[in-house]
């Protein structure tokens, strides 16, 4: 029993810290998104191909969730679209990267 008690403990912050780190890089992942869909607003197509390249960094490393699958899925059609000089597509997909993104609890 004491050993399951000690194992809890010192595990319990293990787990924390990784929530934590998950958490981070969704925030990343989510304001790089946002600033793609500013710069493509502004039909900046090559700086929305930046920001979600940087967002699928994060996304990546936030954890698995349908809902930052789904963002991943927008974010690579962003940097495809944005690559393509197609800013008004590439900015449809980083908006619904952040819509899915923001659904993440």
């Amino acid at each position: 029993m004491v050993v399951a008690a000690v194992a809890a403990l010192v595990g319990f912050p293990l787990f924390s810290g990784l929530a934590l780190a998950a958490d981070k890089h969704l925030g990343e992942a989510l304001e790089h998104a946002k600033e793609a869909v500013a710069h493509g607003k502004a039909g900046h197509a090559d700086a929305i191909v930046q920001h979600a390249e940087e967002a699928l960094k994060h996304a990546g490393a936030a954890g698995k969730n349908p809902h930052v699958d789904e963002g991943i899925k927008h974010l690579k059609e962003a940097v495809e679209h944005g690559k393509a000089g197609h800013a008004d597509v590439a900015t449809q997909h980083a908006e619904g990267a952040v819509t899915h993104l923001s659904e993440v609890k």
